[in-house]
């Protein structure tokens, strides 16, 4: 059996797009370094190197590429997307203090807060530097809002924090912002910096809109039934009092006794032993586990529906099966 029929979908676009992430990736070394301030590539390194698929760089090159880009500039914006990401996560696991990511202890428990805010502030001016050397306005103006809404998106996440009056409509704002913003700006880009039609740019949005917000409710329902052969740890966002959509699912058909039961648990923060289980039965039986899952997979439809409007291409056949792969872990 050849790659094309055993390697995952993310693994199958990174062969194809081989040559363009060495570019992409001597690009972000070269970048994250400093002359005056050793600790910054020190902790650039620490979480880009940790071992990271890459997807959202890829998507832009893969977007490019698609639209017939043979130019120098989809890898200045692929690095751009990743340091984007890299110093949001940096930010993240200050906020959340995270004390482990990528299956290693995370730059601030290394390090410390302040070199991790800075560090990721660094990023984020790298990557204003990398968006303006491609010349474009309008590459600038995506990437540029993507960045405010990602920071909308975690502030209002914290906001909504412990509060179980917390609405689906508020819940896809946050995804919308914090996760789906940079997957969609990350295709935009690629296709207005290959000067793609405004109809195969609008496409591409929206499949990377569609594509971000089923990644994130598949990593929020695997919070709650996910396995050490999915990768994902259980129970982390119930002990931090997060407002996923199993939960504001579950919340809305509660009785009494269970509304009192989110309430201590998430929204006074005060988790017993054996409560994960309680909460992990209360899912089940309204069936919150399982209407979640048909979002993330209706999600993942919209966003291999968007690319019908992009032309035949081997690069688009990987990102149809890229969508299917995101809700793989839950079907």
């Amino acid at each position: 059996m050849d790659l094309a029929t055993t390697a995952k979908p993310h693994d199958r676009l990174a062969e194809a797009l081989k040559g363009d992430m060495e570019a992409v990736n001597a690009m972000i070394r070269a970048r994250m370094a400093s002359e005056h301030a050793p600790r910054i590539p020190e902790v650039t390194a620490h979480l880009v190197e940790a071992g990271g698929k890459r997807l959202r760089p890829m998507l832009t090159l893969a977007a490019a590429r698609m639209c017939g880009y043979d130019g120098p500039y989809h890898v200045h914006l692929a690095a751009t997307v990743e340091f984007i990401h890299t110093a949001t996560l940096l930010h993240d696991d200050v906020v959340d203090d995270s004390k482990q990511r990528r299956g290693r202890p995370t730059a601030n428990l290394l390090w410390d807060n302040t070199s991790s805010v800075l560090v990721g502030d660094y990023l984020f001016a790298r990557s204003f530097q990398l968006m303006v050397e491609t010349g474009s306005l309008r590459v600038l103006d995506i990437l540029a809002n993507a960045s405010a809404t990602i920071a909308e998106g975690e502030v209002l996440q914290l906001t909504a924090a412990r509060n179980i009056a917390t609405t689906e409509d508020t819940y896809l704002r946050v995804v919308r912002g914090k996760t789906a913003a940079l997957f969609a700006a990350a295709t935009e880009a690629g296709g207005v910096i290959a000067g793609a039609s405004e109809a195969r740019v609008t496409a591409l949005r929206a499949y990377g809109d569609a594509l971000g917000i089923s990644f994130q409710i598949v990593d929020d329902l695997l919070d709650y039934r996910g396995t050490s052969a999915t990768g994902k740890s259980v129970g982390d966002d119930f002990r931090e009092g997060k407002l996923t959509l199993p939960v504001i699912r579950a919340l809305a058909k509660a009785d009494t006794e269970e509304r009192e039961f989110w309430a201590r648990c998430i929204g006074r923060g005060r988790v017993e032993a054996g409560d994960l289980d309680r909460a992990q039965d209360i899912l089940d039986r309204h069936g919150a586990l399982e209407s979640t899952r048909r979002t993330a997979l209706d999600w993942a439809e919209r966003a291999k529906h968007a690319l019908r409007a992009l032309p035949d291409h081997e690069l688009r056949e990987m990102l149809e099966d890229l969508a299917d792969y995101v809700v793989e872990r839950i079907s």
